[in-house]
């Protein structure tokens, strides 16, 4: 197909700001996790789609299925959105009560 670009499961961007292997990143509408180290203005690739053990609070309670969302200046996903900021970034696939400190989501791929 001539209009076929790429399979959009990783994605290439410029990094707005510091980010390490395993981070959680922020781009406008734009969600993934690194899959590398980068500086502000490097190339970066994010994984946009597949299920990843991610940082929480570790107060949140979170039932498999249960819609997960970013906490951008936290760094953290969380159970609620609270400030009504807070873009979903997908499910959690794994039970994950108080006090545990990570949940494995399934990332949406878009918000």
């Amino acid at each position: 197909m001539k209009t076929y670009v790429q399979p959009g499961d990783r994605i290439s961007v410029t990094a707005a700001a510091a980010a390490s292997s395993g981070d959680g990143v922020l781009i406008g509408s734009l969600f993934g996790i690194a899959f590398g180290d980068a500086e502000i203005g490097d190339k970066l690739t994010l994984a946009t789609t597949g299920v990843f053990e991610m940082p929480k609070p570790s107060t949140d309670v979170l039932a498999v299925g249960a819609p997960v969302y970013w906490d951008d200046g936290a760094g953290l996903a969380t159970a609620d959105d609270d400030t009504g900021n807070n873009p979903q970034i997908g499910i959690a696939v794994t039970a994950a009560g108080n006090p545990s400190s990570t949940v494995n989501v399934r990332l949406n791929g878009s918000f």
